[in-house]
C-alpha cells in the first residue's frame, strides 16, 4: 500500500483523451471537475445535455448524483445529534412509529451504515410494480407497516438498502417539522455556497439549467426512460460539478458538522463477525491501487455519478454522466492513474476460468460462473454477470469500482465458497435443466406483506411471471436453471431488474429473492 504523500501532476491533453469516445455534438455525455489541494484545475461537459437541444454539457449544469446524496443526508441527520435531537443508537421507531415491529428496534446508525438487514421496499415496491411506475416517499413508507421479513440479523451483514434512507428521510423530517430539501438547503448547501444544488424529487418537472437522462435501449437508440419513484435523501440531489468542488473541498477543513460528526461518516461499521464493511454513514472508505479514497458514486437508470477523493494526493474528482452506458466511477479511476504518480501496479493474476451454477443449501443463493473469452463473469441470484479477476488466494472479486462490496468466491473441490462480509457461505453445484417444465406449478399466487399477486403462465415453451403490485405492475420471463430453481428477467426497460424463483417442494408457492434481497414468499391461492 502507498504511504505518506502522492505526487500528482496534471496535463489537460491526458484527461482530454480520457473523454475523447463521448466528446460529441450528437449524444449525451458527462461533466467533470477536478481539483488538486482545492483549486479547480480542470472544468468541462463532454456531449449533449439534452438530445432535443443543440446545447452541451458543462461543468455549471445541474445534474443527478444519485445515491452520492446519501452522505448529505446522514449529515443532516448527524447535524441534529449534535443539537441533542437525535441520537445515532435510537431505533427506527422512535422517530418513524408507524414500522413493522420486525425491524423498528434497529438503530439510525445500522440504518445508515446499511447493515440494519431489514427489507428493502424500494427494491420491493421495483420488483412488485415495475422501475417506471409513480411511487411517493408516502409509499415506500406504508410497505414498512407491513413488511414482516427481514435480510439478516442487524449488524451481521451489509446490504446497501435504498428503503433505508427513505425512513432516514422521514425521521430527519419529522423532527425538524420541515421538509428534506429545506433541511440541506438551510443547514449544508447554502452555508458551503453550494447556491446550484438541490433536492430534485421527480424527473417528469422542469428545473432550470438541468441535463436530461438518456437510457440506452437494446438496439442503440437513447430514450427518456427514467425511474418513476420519488427519491429524496436515498438519491434525489441535483449538483454541479463546480458545486460539489466546493464540497469536497469544505470536506478537508468542515464548517458544516462537528469533528466528531465527520469521524461517524467516514469511519466504516464492523460487523459482529469483526470484518469492517468499508462504509461509514453515508461514505465509502476505498483503496485504489494502495492509496485511500474517500467516495461515493450514484445511479439511476439513465445516468450515474461518482465523487472521489484522494487525501493523500489532495486529488478531487466529480464526475456526472446523463446516459446509461458509461460509467462515471471507471472514469474517475483512469483520471487518478493520469494524474497521480507511484500508486501500486495493476496486476493481472492468471486464473482458471470457471463455468457452472451453484446453489446455497442454507439459503438458496444462486450463483453463476461464466468464462467468456478473456472474462469471467459471476452472476449472484439472477443479476447479470459481472467481470471478476481472482487475487493472490485464488479468491473472484468483483471490480475495482466495486471494491467496497466484500464478495468473493473461490473454488474448493467441487464446491464454492462465498465470502460475504466475513459470512462463508458453501455452496453445491447444481446441474441445468434447460429443458425443465413449471408443469403443476402454474398459477396464482400471493405475498400479502408486499401488497402483491403473482400469477406463473405457461405459453407453448414460454413462461412469464405476472406480478401484480399495489401500484403497478410488473412481467418477467422465466428460464430453468434446475426443475425448482428459475431465473427471472425483467421484461420492462430496466434489465438490470430480475432475480430467482425457487419453488416449494410441496408446489404451495415460491421465493424471489433478487440481488441482496432474500427470497420474498409467495403462496399459493386456493
Amino acid at each position: 500500500m502507498t504511504q505518506g504523500t502522492v505526487a500528482t501532476h496534471f496535463e489537460e491533453a491526458q484527461i482530454d483523451a480520457i473523454f475523447a469516445s463521448i466528446d460529441q455534438c450528437s449524444q449525451p455525455g458527462a461533466a467533470v471537475g477536478i481539483a488538486i489541494n482545492g483549486v479547480p484545475v480542470y472544468r468541462r461537459g463532454f456531449g449533449l445535455a439534452h438530445m432535443e437541444l443543440p446545447v452541451v454539457l458543462g461543468p455549471a449544469m445541474r445534474m443527478r448524483i444519485g445515491s452520492t446524496t446519501k452522505h448529505f443526508t446522514a449529515l443532516a441527520y448527524l447535524l441534529l445529534c449534535e443539537e441533542g435531537s437525535a441520537s445515532l443508537d435510537d431505533p427506527i421507531g422512535k422517530h418513524v412509529d408507524e414500522i413493522n415491529a420486525a425491524s423498528r428496534l434497529v438503530t439510525m446508525r445500522q440504518l445508515m451504515g446499511h447493515t440494519s438487514g431489514i427489507r428493502d421496499a424500494m427494491t420491493v415496491s421495483m420488483l412488485t410494480n415495475g422501475a417506471l411506475t409513480k411511487v411517493t416517499d408516502a409509499d415506500i413508507l406504508a410497505y414498512y407497516r407491513t413488511i414482516e421479513d427481514v435480510d439478516f440479523t442487524p449488524g451481521t451483514s451489509w446490504s446497501y438498502n435504498n428503503g433505508g434512507y427513505v425512513l432516514l428521510t422521514a425521521a430527519v423530517e419529522r423532527i425538524t417539522g420541515e421538509t428534506l430539501d429545506t433541511v440541506l438547503r438551510k443547514r449544508i448547501f447554502e452555508p458551503v455556497g453550494m447556491y446550484d444544488t438541490m433536492l430534485r424529487r421527480w424527473d417528469d418537472g422542469f428545473v432550470p439549467n438541468s441535463a436530461a437522462l438518456h437510457f440506452r435501449a437494446t438496439d442503440g437508440r437513447f430514450t427518456r426512460d427514467y425511474m418513476g419513484s420519488e427519491v429524496s435523501g436515498a438519491g434525489g440531489v441535483v449538483s454541479t460539478m463546480d458545486d460539489m468542488l466546493r464540497w469536497l473541498r469544505h470536506m478537508d477543513a468542515p464548517r458544516v458538522g462537528s469533528a466528531e460528526s465527520w469521524r461517524l461518516l467516514k469511519e466504516p461499521h464492523r460487523l459482529a463477525n469483526g470484518t469492517s464493511t468499508g462504509y461509514g454513514l453515508g461514505l465509502v472508505i476505498g483503496n485504489y491501487r494502495g492509496v485511500e479514497t474517500i467516495c461515493h458514486a450514484g445511479g439511476v437508470i439513465a445516468g450515474n455519478s461518482q465523487m472521489i477523493k484522494v487525501p493523500a494526493a489532495g486529488l478531487d474528482i466529480s464526475i456526472a454522466v446523463n446516459r446509461a452506458d458509461v460509467n462515471a466511477a471507471d472514469l474517475a479511476n483512469r483520471i487518478i492513474d493520469a494524474c497521480t504518480e507511484g500508486l501500486d501496479p495493476v496486476v493481472d493474476i492468471p486464473f482458471e476460468k470457471l463455468d457452472g451454477v451453484f446453489v446455497s443449501p442454507a439459503d438458496g443463493r444462486v450463483i453463476e460462473l461464466q468464462s467468456l473469452g478473456e472474462m469471467q463473469l459471476m452472476g449472484i441470484d439472477g443479476a447479470p454477470g459481472l467481470p471478476v479477476t481472482a487475487d493472490e488466494g485464488g479468491n473472484l472479486r468483483l471490480p475495482e469500482i466495486m471494491s467496497f462490496i466484500r464478495q468473493s468466491a473461490r473454488s474448493e473441490g467441487r464446491y464454492l465458497v462465498f465470502t460475504d462480509f466475513g459470512n462463508e457461505d458453501r455452496l453445491v453445484p447444481v446441474t441445468p435443466k434447460p429443458d425443465a417444465h413449471v408443469g403443476d406449478r402454474v398459477g396464482h399466487f400471493a405475498a400479502p406483506s408486499a401488497a402483491a399477486t403473482a400469477a406463473i403462465i405457461e405459453e407453448g415453451d414460454v413462461y412469464r411471471l405476472k406480478i401484480e403490485g399495489r401500484h403497478g405492475r410488473a412481467e418477467y420471463g422465466l428460464s430453468p436453471i434446475t426443475d425448482t430453481t428459475w431465473k427471472a428477467a425483467s421484461l420492462g426497460p430496466f434489465a438490470m431488474l430480475g432475480g430467482i424463483l425457487t419453488f416449494a417442494d410441496d408446489r404451495c408457492g415460491f421465493e424471489f429473492a433478487a440481488g441482496r434481497m432474500k427470497g420474498m414468499r409467495f403462496t399459493r391461492l386456493q
